[in-house]
């Protein structure tokens, strides 16, 4: 067990721990397939820079961040906190959050456009709305038009 890191309160936690991914997530392979349906194409995938960007056009300069609800402490949707080592998971989370405002900081002050999609506007209730809204942003930023959408909620 590494320093400082409590033990799961249980296997079942522990192996849906091990279970969370940092790279080609659900929520960013929907984003990229609709940016793929917008023929929005021509991205990086976690480009080198700061907070490693899910989704990033270097040469324009923007990049797009997917940030799981939990892990990140969606503004939107406030998720729960676990109950079991409440301290850790607070200074934990605490940490997530000052890297990501340190990173998206970092990039807005090199010339970059940050654009961060929650977890919780990918889900089908809302996904098309989020998509109306990012994808001509990311046309008009990208120089690129729009091609056709995929159905609301695929």
């Amino acid at each position: 067990m590494a320093s400082g890191i409590p033990p799961a309160s249980s296997e079942a936690v522990r192996h849906s721990m091990q279970g969370n991914r940092g790279k080609n997530t659900k929520p960013e392979l929907l984003v990229r397939a609709h940016l793929r349906e917008a023929g929005l194409t021509g991205y990086r995938l976690h480009w080198h820079v700061a907070g490693r960007p899910d989704v990033a056009w270097p040469g324009k300069r923007v990049a797009v961040m997917v940030n799981g609800c939990f892990w990140h402490r969606c503004p939107h949707c406030h998720p729960s906190t676990p109950a079991t080592h409440a301290e850790f998971w607070a200074e934990k989370f605490r940490r997530n959050v000052e890297r990501d405002r340190r990173n998206i900081e970092t990039l807005e002050a090199d010339g970059w456009t940050v654009h961060v999609v929650w977890e919780c506007q990918l889900k089908k209730k809302t996904v098309g709305k989020t998509m109306d809204e990012l994808l001509p942003q990311l046309s008009r930023e990208l120089g690129k038009p729009i091609k056709g959408r995929l159905e609301e909620g695929s």
